[in-house]
């Protein structure tokens, strides 16, 4: 998608702190942080939303997943414990249609979220 924010990031055309990137998976600091630390992981691949997910995606989100957790342990959070949000369309919470996972750690999290 041309003008997708994250696509851009992924692709260098806008700057980001990246944490972490390979062929397939790009993880960077947030822009607006809920917690000391919010990172952000993405696939390269373009996918707008949670439901238009596919079978084959399948190992793709479970990269993300993985990439978050080792995120997690460099950043010393993992032990503690953190939070991992996937949102999904504008009642979930999605602002940015490229489907990503927010990595929250190093406050207590509370529940209900806010």
């Amino acid at each position: 998608m041309k003008d997708c924010l994250f696509c851009k990031i992924a692709k260098g055309e806008i700057p980001a702190k990246i944490l972490h990137q390979d062929d397939r998976i790009v993880a960077f600091d947030d822009i607006n942080p809920q917690a000391l630390y919010h990172k952000i992981i993405i696939p390269r691949k373009h996918i707008a939303t949670v439901n238009d997910l596919h079978a084959e995606d399948a190992d793709l989100v479970g990269q993300m997943v993985l990439s978050a957790a080792n995120l997690a342990k460099e950043l010393n959070i993992a032990e503690p414990g953190y939070r991992l949000v996937m949102n999904c369309n504008p009642g979930g919470g999605q602002t940015v249609y490229h489907i990503h996972i927010h990595l929250l750690g190093g406050r207590q999290m509370a529940w209900p979220p806010g």
